[in-house]
């Protein structure tokens, strides 16, 4: 692969895989049957300031960005992109997808929400420009303290996640499938969409930081 072609191809990943994160999360906001961790403390936010649930999720990401400077993180375009073009993606899906009345329509709206926000990750971390804002939050307060990753993760989560409830976000069903299963789709597809290098040697990407970090924007 012509190094024009490789960086035309993770370029491709980065975005697809961004967009494809937030319409994913609209989607579990539609199903109505739980969100992901931090998208339960962006809804609970959005009730409480009136703000589209995308505007909140761009505003956190921004604000969390400005925490890597003293945690000495260096954002890359992944990074940046991330604050904008999922909260975007994800209010542009909330305007044209209909609210969910039925479980039969909750519940495949649920399942998609998460096998997309698996495939998502894979697509956007294997493209290598960077940890989203809460990753690398994370990983920053590993190095800086040096307590394990899945420790940070847990406790980071936990208050998140207990913030986003108490304010308001929604608590169920796919918020617990989405914590058991997320890891083993995104590894999953870390390694069906993992880049080869321009020269055409296969490179390795679920291991290193997507396997220390936390595999969500």
């Amino acid at each position: 692969m012509s190094t024009q072609g490789h960086l035309i191809r993770r370029l491709t990943q980065l975005y697809a895989g961004l967009a494809l994160y937030g319409a994913s999360s609209a989607l579990l906001v539609k199903s109505g049957l739980g969100l992901e961790p931090w998208n339960v403390l962006h809804q609970g936010l959005a009730e409480r300031t009136g703000l589209s649930i995308g505007t909140v999720l761009i505003i956190v990401g921004a604000a969390v960005l400005l925490l890597w400077i003293p945690l000495r993180q260096r954002p890359g375009l992944g990074t940046v992109s991330n604050v904008f073009v999922i909260g975007v993606v994800m209010d542009g899906t909330l305007a044209v997808v209909p609210h969910a009345h039925t479980l039969a329509v909750q519940v495949p709206l649920m399942l998609a929400g998460v096998a997309l926000n698996g495939a998502a990750t894979g697509l956007y971390i294997a493209a290598r420009f960077g940890p989203g804002p809460r990753d690398g939050l994370m990983t920053g307060l590993h190095q800086r303290t040096g307590r394990s990753i899945r420790l940070i993760r847990t406790a980071v989560e936990v208050a998140v996640v207990v913030t986003g409830f108490a304010l308001g976000g929604t608590i169920g069903v796919g918020t617990l499938l989405y914590a058991v299963s997320i890891g083993p789709l995104a590894q999953l597809f870390l390694r069906v969409f993992a880049v080869p290098s321009a020269s055409g040697v296969s490179t390795v990407v679920a291991t290193g930081q997507p396997r220390r970090a936390i595999l969500r924007p």
